[in-house]
Parts: structure tokens; C-alpha cells; sequence
């Protein structure tokens, strides 16, 4: 008998110790590590790619952000994806999609096939993204699910800290296109992996009384997921834009305010909303959310400008920039666990106030990082701050969003939180270059681009300090996570880790 795609099916159940357990743990690993790599791998090699193609700033922006835009937009609806037609389909349509994009990014001729191939990018890893924890929930045992998922996200974060040094190497030596084409071969060998040894799961369908009896299947929200990726596209443009000025830049603004509020609208009015209104009536996970806007906006304006500070203003070279911010992301490898269970135990409320306050007080030290500038007395101590700083607020970021929200709804709020925070990232990388008048041509002159760094480190430190005034004005300091999260908790360089749908029935049951 045929099943329909539908309907779910039970999850297999896998041992590490076993080959295909093994072996389904690479595919995730390599799934998630390829979408890592196209996050960090770009920033070093953007000086590179602007003198190839002659292209000003706003074209190194948009290298950046039309990856962002889309895989912002559309990760929710990827995950819905995932659960209803197949989570093993879904994640090897992602992979396949991702490696195309990139080649396409490698081989690109022009920047506009560049951006292009790049936003291409971003609906592959929208595709994947959810897909990669969500097969491991549903494919381990439960015994040996804490472990897979420690294993997944060490691994993950060792290919996020080795990506800024690979794709150094990598413009430094054979060019920058290498640093995109870097991610297909790990792509090409995820794709046989997972057809061959990784299960197939889909979720249990969702179903709503019926206004006229019987039951109604819940469905996607397409309309939802249209308006908030063009939402974010148009605002994202007119940011960019704004220093030229101009009816275009003004009617994306608008249009951009306009498809924002209609989205708005279908959410509150669509019998499937892709995020429902109601989750923000939880205080707690509110203000966890403006703390994310805040935190993520000030982090990704900071490593999108200092890779580029290192290089133009500094002399490094792609190789020495990567390698210099490796320092910040191993202190989160190490102790980003033990700081979520510490969050777990003591309350949010220090943490969430102290870690953005000292990751703030890391950009500003970065001010003494100018021409002639010495690593081991001027940029090492900053990013060690910095490192720390985040090592403090990252993983209990994490622990507090998911004790804000009942069990059942723990997937919808990950998912939130991480597309809030990567639209953060996507704003802030738009925003800051008109904000401390950064000119098209800035990034040609070491002096030009040095003044605007100077004027940016403290707009993003007060974003960090806005944010730790949020957490001390509206966290509880009292610990209530009454439904802890799986596994261990990890921090991560520019984003928070995802939990999927199936992880909340888990902890129902």
C-alpha cells in the first residue's frame, strides 16, 4: 500500500556506535557545515572581490546581504517544509541547491550574477538548515541523542572557527572565487551520504477542529513567508542605498514598510501563520527577541567591519584576518556549554545584562586598532574581550528563549529568535555604512575607512549596551526553564542554534 507523503512516519533508531549511525551523523555534520562556511568565509575575501570587479561598497554589502535576505526570510518556511514532505528530501534538495548556488558564486562574471547566485545561497540553506538538527532528533536513539547533538555542534562550530582562517588561505592563494567553491565539495559528498544511510522522517501532521465539524489539516504559510522575505529585501535595499539618495531608494522604503505591515496582517489573520501573534504574548520571550534584535545587530556590524579593518586599514592579509578572529570563537567552543547551564541555574538576568556589556566594551577597545597597530598588544586583547563577552550572553540567550514559551511551542520560538537574529545582522550590515558616512569608495583608502570604523565601534557597543538594558529591565532573575532543552547548549559566532519541531514533542512526552 502506497503511503501518502503526508502522513508521518515512525523514526528510526540509531545507535553512534553503529555504521549508520555514524554515517547519518556526517551528512548533518556536512549539511550545517557547508551554510556555516557561506556565512564566514565571505567577510575576509570582500577587499578582494571589490578590486576584482572594480565594485564599490554597496556591492560588497549586497555580497553579504542577499545571502542574508533570503535565508532570513525563508528558514521558517523550510522547516515547515521539512516536516510535512520529508526531512531527509528537504535537506537533500538544500544541499543539492546550496552547491549549485556556489558554483555559480565561484563562477560568476559580474556582480550582479554574484548577488544573484548568493541570494540562491541563502534559499538552500533555508532549505537545509532545519533539516539537519531535526534528523538527528528524529533518527538517534534517545540514549545517544544528547551526544549526537553535542557531537553536531562541536563539529558545526569547529567548521564556523576554520572558516574565516580557510577562506584567508584561500584568497590569499588561488583567489577569492575558491573561498565559494570551497563549500561544493563537501556538498557533492554530503548528497550520496545522506540518499544511502539517513532515514526519513516527517512530522506528525497538524490538525485544527473545523469550523464546519469534522478536521482541517493545517497548511504553509506562503503569503506569510512572500511578505517578510520581501519585506526584508526592500528595507535592506533602501538602507543601502540611501547615500545616493533618489526616488528608487525612497520607494523601496516605503514598499519595503508596506509589505512589513501586510505581513503583519496575514499573521494575525491567517488560520496558519507562519509566526503566530499570540507567542509574543509571553513577556519574557518578547524582550528575549528585542535582546536578540539588539545583540545580533551589534555583532554583525562589528565582524562585517573588522574583517575589513584588518585588511585595508591594518595590512593584514585575508590569511592573517581570519586567523586573527579565531581567538574569539574558540573561548565559545570551550565554554559556551558551561555558560547555558549556568544561565539554567542562576537566572538569565546577569548574564544577558553583563555578557552584552563586555562584548561592548571589546568594540570599544577595538578603537586602538588603527594603522601600525600591534596584534598582541592592541587587537588580541579586544577580541578576547570581546569573546568573552559573548561566551557570557550567547548560550543563555538560548536557555532563557526556550523557558519563555511552553514545550509544544520550542521549534516556532528557535526559529523566531534565529531569523530575528539574522535579520539583525542583515539591518545592521546595511545600515551602518550610512549611518557614519561611509562613502562607495571608502574601502580604497586606509584612511577614509579607518575614521568610519572609528565612528562605527561605538554605535554597535551602544547597540550592546541597549540590549543589556533590556535584560536588566525586563528579565526575572529567578531561573523558570521548566522545559530544558536537549543535549548540550552551544553558543555560535553569528547565530543561535535551531530546534526542531520534533524536539518540543520530545519534551512533552
Amino acid at each position: 500500500m502506497s503511503h501518502s507523503p503526508l502522513a508521518p512516519e515512525a523514526p528510526a533508531v540509531l545507535r553512534i556506535a553503529s555504521a549508520r549511525g555514524r554515517w547519518t551523523l556526517l551528512a548533518t555534520v556536512l549539511g550545517s557545515g557547508v551554510v556555516l562556511l557561506g556565512s564566514t568565509v565571505t567577510n575576509v575575501a570582500l577587499p578582494h572581490i571589490g578590486a576584482d570587479f572594480d565594485a564599490d561598497l554597496t556591492v560588497l554589502q549586497w555580497t553579504v546581504n542577499a545571502y542574508m535576505v533570503t535565508l532570513a526570510g525563508l528558514i521558517l518556511l523550510g522547516g515547515s517544509l521539512g516536516d510535512r514532505f520529508g526531512r531527509r528530501r528537504v535537506f537533500v534538495l538544500g544541499i543539492v541547491w546550496f552547491a549549485v548556488a556556489s558554483l555559480l558564486c565561484g563562477l560568476a562574471p559580474d556582480t550582479t550574477t554574484l548577488i544573484a547566485a548568493r541570494a540562491l545561497q541563502g534559499v538552500g540553506g533555508a532549505l537545509l538548515t532545519p533539516g539537519s538538527l531535526a534528523i538527528i532528533e528524529t533518527s538517534f536513539h534517545p540514549d545517544d541523542r544528547p551526544r549526537a547533538i553535542g557531537l553536531w555542534s562541536g563539529f558545526g562550530g569547529i567548521g564556523a572557527a576554520l572558516g574565516p582562517f580557510l577562506g584567508g588561505w584561500l584568497v590569499d592563494g588561488p583567489g577569492w572565487r575558491y573561498t565559494f567553491l570551497l563549500s561544493v565539495v563537501p556538498a557533492l559528498l554530503c548528497v550520496p551520504v545522506a540518499l544511502r544511510h539517513v532515514p526519513e522522517s516527517v512530522g506528525t501532521p497538524r490538525e485544527e477542529a473545523a469550523g464546519t465539524g469534522g478536521r482541517r489539516r493545517v497548511g504553509f504559510d506562503i503569503s506569510g513567508a512572500a511578505l517578510g522575505a520581501l519585506a526584508l529585501a526592500l528595507v535592506t535595499y533602501a538602507l543601502t542605498e540611501a547615500r545616493h539618495g533618489g526616488p528608487v531608494a525612497v520607494a523601496a522604503a516605503v514598499g519595503g514598510l508596506v509589505a512589513g505591515g501586510a505581513f503583519l496582517r496575514v499573521e494575525r489573520h491567517s488560520r496558519d501563520p507562519m509566526m503566530p501573534p499570540t507567542i509574543f504574548s509571553s513577556r519574557q520571550f518578547t524582550a528575549v527577541n528585542v535582546i536578540t534584535l539588539c545583540v545580533y545587530a551589534g555583532t554583525g556590524g562589528f565582524f562585517f567591519l573588522t574583517a575589513l579593518q584588518l585588511q585595508i586599514v591594518v595590512g593584514y592579509s585575508a590569511l592573517e584576518a581570519g586567523a586573527a578572529m579565531l581567538p574569539n570563537t574558540v573561548l565559545m567552543l570551550l565554554f559556551s556549554s558551561r555558560s547555558g547551564m549556568l544561565a539554567q541555574r542562576l537566572g538569565p538576568r546577569v548574564p544577558l545584562t553583563v555578557g552584552p556589556l563586555v562584548c561592548g566594551a571589546g568594540m570599544v577597545m577595538m578603537l586602538r586598532v588603527g594603522p601600525g597597530a600591534s596584534y598582541l598588544q592592541d587587537v588580541l586583547p579586544a577580541l578576547l574581550v570581546m569573546g568573552t563577552g559573548m561566551v557570557v550572553m550567547v548560550a543563555p540567550l538560548t536557555v532563557t528563549l526556550l523557558a519563555s514559551v511552553d514545550a509544544s511551542n520550542a521549534g516556532l520560538a528557535s526559529g523566531i529568535n534565529n531569523a530575528a537574529a539574522r535579520a539583525a545582522g542583515l539591518v545592521s550590515v546595511a545600515s551602518l555604512p550610512l549611518l557614519v558616512g561611509m562613502g562607495p569608495e571608502a574601502y580604497r583608502s586606509d584612511a577614509a575607512f579607518d575614521a568610519s570604523f572609528t565612528r562605527a565601534m561605538p554605535l554597535c557597543a551602544a547597540l550592546l549596551a541597549v540590549g543589556a538594558a533590556v535584560s536588566f529591565g525586563t528579565l526575572r532573575q529567578t531561573a523558570d526553564a521548566p522545559h530544558p532543552p536537549h543535549g548540550r547548549i552551544h553558543g555560535w559566532l553569528m547565530e543561535p542554534p535551531l530546534v526542531s519541531r520534533f524536539t518540543r514533542h520530545q519534551a512533552i512526552e
